[in-house]
């Protein structure tokens, strides 16, 4: 008897749940509908500060990053995942942190940045994505040639000028040259701005370095 009543109650408290389920996901549909892309951006930064919450102990550094100045290569390199600078685009009210890593729990958070890719003074391509959400890269179309990217690092402060801006294919990894021989700074977020979900286009910004001050 006691069994059955247990059987009961948990067949009741699955229905419960789905129809809870199916509710908040009948909200969402209708919100979009009436509200469109600004309540999406709602939803986005809930989600995004649950993350940011969620994730914050693990975020700090565990060590003192220092750039070797000489040899143009950082000395120890922070573990994936976690923060080490912040990027600052004035031009569009942009001020997010960096972290050393690209997935999709990062990317809730700020600026992710491709593990293949070099660190700000090294001499190499930099590259880094982040989501236009409206808290993010909503504005990231309004950049012109010649605003300028901050990035200051636990070792330093690194600025680089916008010199082009492409619209390119997510398979079309030439268009973002990995190579060691030119300190490019590169971060791109999909596109069209106003997609709601997967696109296959991303929008790339690129800049050149302007000045440096290490340490």
């Amino acid at each position: 008897m006691l069994n059955k009543q247990i059987i009961k109650r948990t067949i009741k408290t699955a229905i419960s749940d789905i129809i809870a389920v199916f509710l908040i996901l009948l909200i969402m549909y209708l919100g979009i509908i009436l509200l469109g892309r600004d309540y999406i951006n709602s939803l986005e930064l809930l989600l995004n500060t649950y993350s940011i919450v969620r994730t914050s102990k693990n975020e700090t550094n565990n060590i003192d990053l220092k750039l070797d100045v000489q040899k143009n290569k950082l000395i120890e390199y922070p573990e994936y995942g976690t923060k080490y600078a912040t990027v600052e685009i004035d031009s569009i009210g942009v001020n997010l942190p960096l972290y050393y890593g690209d997935s999709l729990d990062i990317l809730k958070k700020g600026i992710g940045q491709s593990t293949a890719s070099w660190f700000p003074g090294e001499g190499g391509s930099i590259i880094c994505m982040g989501h236009n959400y409206q808290t993010m890269l909503r504005n990231f179309g309004k950049l012109q040639n010649g605003d300028i990217i901050k990035v200051t690092t636990d070792y330093g402060e690194f600025n680089y000028k916008i010199y082009d801006m492409q619209i390119v294919k997510e398979t079309e990894k030439d268009k973002l040259p990995l190579q060691k021989d030119e300190e490019i700074f590169m971060i791109y977020t999909c596109y069209p701005f106003n997609n709601v979900g997967y696109t296959t286009k991303r929008y790339v910004v690129f800049a050149k370095p302007i000045g440096q001050e290490v340490g």
